[in-house]
């Protein structure tokens, strides 16, 4: 889930930069040529004009400082950093944003806190964020207050903290839960040989075959590399991956490469109505961000690509003649192909709970919810894709709170590995992973990534735009790239014991699937876990907290 995924949250976000570094205490707020921070029969005035000198010195405004002994240096370069942030949409994109169902239920939260006479909070927000990113340098907070409809943006301070402190609920709930059960985490060291290192690489030379396939019957056109080498046989899966939201085929590529050096042919596809190439489109207001239909068309995908390769696999001097195994295959999805992995697996699409639950109170959504309201348009309330192909499944950070309603879920036909991160602001571990897991059927994996966020597990190639973003509720504080290496590393070692687990050799790998390897593979910086079942007092901490 890259930048581009968060188009609506990203909005949500503008607000929650002005609410979340108050002088002090976690909320300021900004207006157009002066902001006025209402507390009652107290006020606050700040200048746009202040703003503006702040953003290009890198100094707090005066009128600020005699708050700033009681800011952190974190929250000073938050607010800072903020005001120089521009959100890379055009007027087309934006305009078509905010006035979505979902757009107009976000803004109606934040209007809660405009200290306003009338009734026209929605539309003036909306107004400031169509008209402030037709300014030269894009949308931003300084070009929203610019353009905001009335000299004065008076902010209600204490209703202002209420809709703040509601950002993101889920992942806010993931931090209390890990304290609670903190005391059920502690570690000891494994007393175990184990016979050798599954992260490391096997001694197959791996080659790519790029591909582009026409699913004329859809209109989808779907890139695919497919990783593999000459010691690939039938007698292992074929592995399909599912890349995340607005993201791209070469998200997981060193696990891609890793899989195949074993001997595995490794076929990563790009989902076309849902990846990078698409959100672009959407940016420049070519198209939508996506289409509901999306959630229908991403499984169709997988079983389409099952049916090309197996036309290779039965080709005359093909290379790939007679190596694929497209009756036995696995599926590995990140984010929202997690959720994809999850689909075609069998979990039933639920979603008569989602469209009353995406009417209102979207501010308290993570982007993974928000994402998901998007399904509620489809016409009917449950919908099966499960390709009877794939035989395992591995869902790493994927989307699952809403979409699968009380048991799609249930219907899960496969062994599953389902990975959670700690730290994941995105795809928030509490909700979208563990109250999930919880109703799969076994056999199945927990694994859990103890300090890891959403974009730990992908590859470092694809996680360069993360460098120098500022760390909200929302977005930002990514473990990437040299810092993650830990982390792909042991995503590495459990993904090919889990394909191992489809062959002749799975008890040699069946080790490599236990909670006391976790430990021994965990590090200072992430602590790794693995369960098979969440005890029962776990899971009465997780429905108190999933519940409230």
């Amino acid at each position: 889930m890259r930048r581009s995924w968060r188009s609506l949250k990203t909005i949500a976000g503008f607000f929650g930069a002005i609410a979340l570094t108050q002088f002090g205490a976690n909320t300021p707020a900004i207006a157009a040529d002066t902001v006025v921070v209402r507390f009652g029969l107290f006020t606050e005035t700040i200048s746009l004009a202040e703003l503006q000198k702040a953003a290009k010195t890198g100094e707090l405004p005066g009128s600020l400082q005699p708050y700033a002994k009681r800011l952190s240096e974190e929250q000073r370069r938050f607010f800072l950093g903020a005001l120089g942030m521009n959100i890379p949409m055009n007027v087309v994109t934006i305009n078509r944003l905010v006035n979505t169902q979902i757009g107009t239920t976000i803004l109606s939260d934040f209007a809660t806190a405009l200290a306003r006479k009338d009734k026209a909070g929605v539309q003036a927000l909306r107004a400031g964020l169509v008209l402030g990113s037709t300014a030269p340098q894009g949308l931003s907070i300084l070009s929203f207050i610019a353009a905001y409809p009335s000299k004065r943006l008076e902010i209600d301070l204490p209703k202002a903290f209420i809709v703040a402190g509601s950002l993101n609920t889920a992942f806010w709930r993931t931090q209390q839960f890990m304290l609670a059960i903190a005391p059920q985490l502690d570690s000891t060291t494994p007393q175990i040989a184990y016979p050798f290192d599954p992260s490391q690489p096997g001694t197959a030379q791996v080659k790519i075959l790029n591909l582009s396939l026409n699913d004329q019957k859809r209109d989808r056109k779907i890139p695919v590399d497919v990783y593999w080498s000459t010691a690939a046989t039938p007698d292992k899966p074929l592995i399909v991956l599912s890349h995340g939201f607005t993201s791209v085929r070469t998200d997981l590529y060193y696990l891609a490469e890793h899989l195949a050096s074993h001997g595995y042919v490794v076929a990563a596809l790009e989902h076309p109505g849902s990846n990078q190439t698409n959100t672009n489109s959407a940016l420049q207001g070519k198209t939508n961000v996506m289409k509901p239909q999306e959630f229908l068309e991403r499984p169709q995908d997988i079983s389409f690509i099952l049916d090309e390769v197996e036309k290779l696999n039965q080709t005359a001097n093909h290379p790939l003649q007679g190596k694929l195994a497209t009756n036995n295959a696995m599926v590995i999805g990140h984010s929202f192909g997690g959720g994809t992995a999850l689909q075609i697996a069998g979990a039933e699409l639920q979603l008569e709970r989602l469209k009353q639950r995406c009417k209102n109170n979207l501010t308290t959504f993570s982007q993974a919810e928000v994402m998901q309201c998007i399904a509620q348009k489809l016409p009917e309330n449950t919908y099966q894709l499960r390709d009877t192909r794939i035989k395992q499944a591995i869902a790493l950070n994927p989307t699952t709170s809403l979409i699968f309603g009380e048991t799609g879920l249930t219907k899960v036909q496969v062994p599953t590995l389902v990975l959670a991160s700690s730290a994941d602001k995105s795809t928030p571990a509490l909700t979208e992973q563990i109250a999930g897991f919880d109703k799969i059927p076994s056999p199945k994996w927990l694994v859990g990534i103890v300090g890891g966020t959403h974009l730990s597990v992908k590859d470092p190639t694809t996680t360069l735009d993360q460098i120098g973003k500022p760390n909200t509720p929302i977005s930002g504080g990514e473990v990437v790239g040299e810092q993650a290496a830990d982390v792909r590393k042991y995503v590495k070692a459990i993904a090919l014991a889990f394909a191992f687990q489809m062959t002749p050799e799975a008890k040699n790998y069946a080790i490599f699937l236990t909670s006391d390897y976790a430990q021994f593979a965990s590090t200072t910086a992430f602590p790794f876990r693995l369960i098979t079942q969440i005890p029962p007092d776990a899971m009465a901490v997780v429905k108190e907290f999933v519940e409230k």
